[in-house]
């Protein structure tokens, strides 16, 4: 459905632009939120559309607001123009680039200082609850419809991971939680950005190697090398397990946030539902391959 300019640029633009922008075109469209690349002037900037589904899905607008206010003060995100203090939509400068491979040259030791970046900016008061972020996703959804029936199997093995993790951690940082191929850009001074930080709070900093761990389907020997990069000491097997708990973890919340979204209509596609079912397997799979492997 093709979606008029008018209806795109908020009314309120004065606030952060002194010419009136205009469309350039609709940015690949996210599972959760809208995105537009305007012209404003000379400048090309992003207008992000948040998601009707935003409570659904525990997004907390203020959080990521006091995230992004850090992270652009130390040159780790698209410069931030305007958070709507209504929480409606979001405007950053774009930054031209291309998505984080892991087959670039150099490429695990400038996603480290990234993350390194990240976790050294001021801890906020917004804390991913491991815990109450899963209670509230399952909440939000109907686990007989199907494929989501077998999702309540995963639970109980999973929330051994979860007790693992806490004992396991050393102190809690700014995380950016959704580092994932479409978040981290690199622009065409060779900078690397993570963009789009809806998902930050203060976590446990392995949460972060996880999403990229299994966000980028990275195997055994590129993990390794992105611990050892980000630690910068050889990596030990309390390392490795710490890890694999939380990619289980990460696993078994991004099974759940597919679920909400299933089960509040945003993701209706037979292979929508195949993807979920797939999920769940290797889901399984992976926390039986940790099993045999402690």
């Amino acid at each position: 459905m093709t979606v008029a300019a008018a209806d795109i640029i908020p009314d309120d633009w004065p606030r952060w632009s002194r010419t009136r922008p205009t469309l350039i075109r609709t940015l690949a469209n996210g599972l959760t939120n809208r995105s537009f690349l305007l012209a404003a002037g000379e400048q090309q900037l992003v207008l992000r559309r948040n998601s009707v589904i935003s409570d659904a899905l525990d997004l907390n607008r203020d959080t990521e607001a006091r995230a992004l206010h850090l992270a652009d003060s130390a040159g780790l995100c698209a410069p931030l123009v305007y958070c709507d203090p209504e929480h409606r939509y979001l405007v950053t400068r774009y930054v031209p680039g291309d998505r984080w491979s892991p087959d670039n040259a150099g490429a695990f030791a400038q996603l480290a200082a990234l993350l390194r970046g990240i976790h050294r900016l001021p801890a906020i008061d917004a804390e991913l609850d491991i815990g109450d972020k899963i209670d509230h996703y399952r909440r939000s959804i109907d686990t007989g419809q199907s494929p989501l029936r077998s999702l309540q199997s995963l639970h109980q093995p999973v929330q051994r991971h979860v007790v693992a993790a806490g004992e396991s951690g050393n102190g809690k940082v700014l995380c950016h939680n959704d580092l994932l191929a479409d978040n981290l850009i690199t622009g065409a001074d060779g900078t690397l950005y993570a963009i789009d930080w809806e998902y930050a709070a203060t976590g446990d900093p392995f949460y972060d190697l996880a999403v990229i761990c299994e966000g980028q389907g990275l195997d055994g020997d590129q993990r390794e090398k992105l611990l050892a990069e980000y630690l910068r000491h050889p990596v030990s097997d309390i390392d490795r397990q710490r890890l694999d708990h939380w990619r289980i973890i990460y696993g078994y919340l991004s099974l759940l946030w597919y679920a909400v979204q299933w089960s509040c209509g945003a993701l209706g596609s037979r292979s929508m539902g195949e993807e979920i079912s797939g999920q769940i397997e290797s889901l399984s799979e992976l926390i039986s391959i940790t099993a045999r492997g402690y």
